[in-house]
C-alpha cells in the first residue's frame, strides 16, 4: 500500500511510523509512507498558506490552492509509477466516526492520501478531491497529524504480511465484533494469582469455548452495545446465557444488603 500525507508538519510522522511494526513493513516494502509539506507548493512570497474567511469570523482558513497543487504533484508520481489515485481522506471533526470496521476496508486499498488541517479550518473547495472525512471522536485537536497517525496505524497493520501472525488482526478486540477476553503467559503462577486451570490441560475444544465465553463476559460487561445477537452462533447465544447468569449471581453475593442465611 502507498501512503501519502500532506501535512505541514512532516516531522511529526518521522520516527513515530518508522518504528516497530510500521517501520518493518516500511523496511520490506509491504507499506510506502510519503510526507508532503504541502507550504513547499505555495505560490505566496511569505509562504503563507492560510488566510482570513470571506465574510468575517474567527481564526484563518488553509487556501485551497497549497493543498490542490500539492494533491496533483502526489498524484501525478503515483500515477506514474502504476499507482491509483485512491482514497483521500481529510481529517475533520465533522467527518463519520473511524473504527475497526473502517479501518478493515481502508486496509484493501491500494494508495490512501491524507489530508492534515490547521488553524480554524480548511476553504470548501479542498474538498473538492476528498472521498471521505473521518474524526476520531467527538472532540477537537491541534491539528490533523495525530488522527492520521491513528488511522495509520490501525490500517497498516491489517495489511496481510505487516503483522508477524495475520491471524492476530482478525482475533483481536473489534475485529470480530467483540471485545478480546483475557490472556496469560508464563508463570502459571504469580502472586497468588493463577492462570486458568482450562488454559493448561490442553483440551483445544476446552479453551476455544472458554475463550468464547470470556470475551462475551467482557463485552457484556464493558460494551454490552457491541453485542449483536443476530451474529451470534448458537454456542455463543448458549455461552451468553451462562454469562448471564453467572453476573446476575455475582451482583447478588456481592450486595451488602442481600441476607445469605
Amino acid at each position: 500500500m502507498k501512503i501519502d500525507v500532506l501535512s505541514l508538519f512532516p516531522e511529526m510522522f518521522g520516527e513515530t511510523m518508522h518504528n516497530s511494526i510500521l517501520g518493518k513493513a516500511i523496511e520490506n516494502d509491504i507499506l510506502e509512507l510519503e510526507v508532503t509539506n504541502f507550504r513547499d507548493y505555495t505560490k505566496d512570497k511569505h509562504r503563507h498558506v492560510d488566510d482570513y474567511p470571506f465574510g468575517g469570523g474567527a481564526g484563518m482558513l488553509l487556501q485551497a490552492q497549497p493543498i490542490l497543487d500539492a494533491f496533483d504533484a502526489i498524484s501525478d508520481k503515483a500515477e506514474s509509477a502504476g499507482i491509483s489515485k485512491g482514497k483521500v481522506i481529510l481529517m475533520d471533526p465533522a467527518g463519520k466516526q473511524f473504527n475497526q470496521h473502517e479501518a478493515e476496508k481502508l486496509a484493501s486499498e491500494d494508495h490512501i492520501t491524507f489530508i492534515c488541517g490547521h488553524y480554524e479550518g480548511y476553504d470548501e473547495r479542498i474538498r473538492s478531491i476528498v472521498t471521505d472525512e473521518y474524526s476520531l471522536g467527538d472532540y477537537v485537536l491541534t491539528g490533523g497529524e495525530l488522527p492520521a497517525m491513528v488511522m495509520i496505524d490501525a490500517i497498516s497493520r491489517l495489511i496481510p504480511g505487516v503483522l508477524g501472525n495475520d491471524e492476530s488482526a482478525v482475533t483481536e478486540s473489534f475485529s470480530t465484533g467483540l471485545l478480546e477476553g483475557p490472556q496469560y503467559t508464563r508463570p502459571a503462577e504469580y502472586r497468588g494469582m493463577k492462570v486458568p486451570e482450562v488454559l493448561m490441560n490442553g483440551d483445544h475444544k476446552k479453551i476455544f469455548e472458554w475463550n468464547q465465553k470470556e470475551s462475551l463476559r467482557r463485552t457484556y460487561l464493558r460494551r454490552p452495545d457491541l453485542i449483536d445477537h443476530s451474529k451470534l452462533t448458537d454456542l455463543q447465544k448458549r455461552l451468553l446465557a451462562d454469562v448471564r447468569i453467572e453476573e446476575e449471581n455475582s451482583d447478588i453475593k456481592n450486595d451488602p444488603f442481600t441476607d445469605d442465611k
